[in-house]
């Protein structure tokens, strides 16, 4: 293959050569994150809802970086979301203080829930039962309510109230008033992630939003006033055609993008801004196999392109400038090592990647890639040179 051989080429040249603060310095396997890129993915969903006249609640799940969540949210204390009480705590601190808790509630947790509230964080909770409602009604206050959304499950995804179940819907609103205080519906189209081309997107989008503005149309009708209705995946909040009857679109994965969005058809790899940075520690040539030290723990193990049009995987192989090498992917891995060679098998001879180079991965699903890392490394796009580090946290 001449333009993978001219690409390896250019990595090898470009890493004798070396500079200060470059990716060459880093220990591997790290994150690098393509500020340009990330900036871009964000600019483009907040025009679009901008455009719209819809509120625009960022999931932080993703990123887990205060660094990156200035960057997202709307306003100078949010509104945003989150998938961890460790992430609303961590977010406070940096005053992102309007919040939603977007993973249902277990009674355990509302001691936590409480001393976010008494930190001044307005922050809501999710629900889909009236077991969860009766432990939320008892920890509450009339004079302090807690603030509550009623999931729905728009699509058979996942958890959440049928939106057209108006006995479960009113039981759970019954049993939250008076101390409790409802502030409306949230769904979320997971099943977007299984669409294929723009129609079923679009589709997918137009169930979400139409599902939970059902629910929320009856509760009205019932005397709950509701003023919440929180919508939003990657994949739908960037194919709706309508946002009629919602106040707010949610989504995370967007910011970094991943191969798995490039499949369903919301982004080009040209809008990847997360990889994984590793290094050739290996070879056996016998079997076309180039090993690199990042494995499951680094990419993990997450095979999300294997049911779409083009597997890739565990990872598409790039240079260290973010430049897919034609046909290279992570075929397999063990835990802390990566196996690289070319696919489709027979698409042409592996390139010889000597010890020592320096690769760039594009992870298939990012939300579970970025899971085992502490930090951020920022470089600009198409460059080497490391401009920040962004810490990240973990943990629930």
């Amino acid at each position: 293959m001449s333009s993978g051989k001219s690409a390896i080429s250019q990595i090898v040249d470009e890493q004798v050569v070396g500079m200060p603060r470059s990716v060459q310095d880093l220990d591997t396997p790290c994150l690098i994150v393509d500020e340009a890129r990330m900036n871009r993915n964000i600019a483009r969903l907040r025009a679009r809802l901008a455009s719209a006249d819809v509120a625009f609640s960022p999931h932080l799940k993703t990123a887990k970086s205060i660094e990156v969540a200035k960057r997202l949210i709307t306003g100078p204390h949010g509104p945003a979301t989150v998938s961890t009480l460790r992430e609303a705590e961590e977010f406070a601190t940096c005053g992102i203080t309007e919040l939603t808790y977007a993973v249902g509630i277990s009674p355990s947790k509302l001691p936590r829930v409480q001393a976010l509230r008494l930190r001044g964080v307005k922050l809501s909770i999710l629900l889909d039962s009236v077991e969860q409602a009766e432990a939320v009604a008892a920890a509450s206050d009339s004079s302090d309510p807690v603030r509550v959304l009623i999931e729905l499950d728009c699509d058979g995804h996942r958890s959440g109230v049928k939106p057209g179940d108006s006995d479960l819907l009113l039981a759970i609103a019954r049993t939250l008033a008076p101390s409790a205080q409802l502030r409306g519906v949230l769904t979320h189209a997971g099943e977007s992630y299984e669409a294929r081309g723009e129609a079923e997107l679009v589709a997918a989008a137009e169930n979400e939003r139409a599902s939970a503005v059902r629910a929320a149309e009856f509760l009205r009708s019932r005397g709950f006033a509701c003023p919440v209705v929180s919508i939003g995946s990657t994949p739908t909040a960037h194919f709706a055609r309508s946002y009629q009857g919602v106040t707010e679109v949610r989504a995370g994965a967007f910011v970094f993008f991943d191969l798995v969005q490039v499949g369903i058809g919301v982004c080009t790899p040209d809008d990847i801004a997360l990889s994984v940075l590793a290094t050739v520690i290996g070879h056996q040539r016998e079997k076309g196999w180039t090993i690199i030290d990042a494995g499951r723990m680094a990419l993990s193990s997450d095979r999300g392109t294997a049911g779409q049009a083009v597997d890739h995987y565990y990872g598409v192989v790039c240079d260290t400038r973010g430049r897919p090498i034609e046909g290279l992917k992570v075929i397999n891995c063990n835990q802390e090592h990566g196996i690289v060679a070319m696919r489709p098998a027979g698409a042409g001879r592996s390139p010889e990647l000597p010890i020592g180079t320096r690769l760039r991965i594009f992870p298939n699903h990012v939300c579970a890639t970025v899971a085992q890392f502490d930090r951020y490394h920022v470089i600009g796009e198409g460059r080497n040179e490391v401009s920040a580090e962004w810490p990240r946290f973990t943990g629930w």
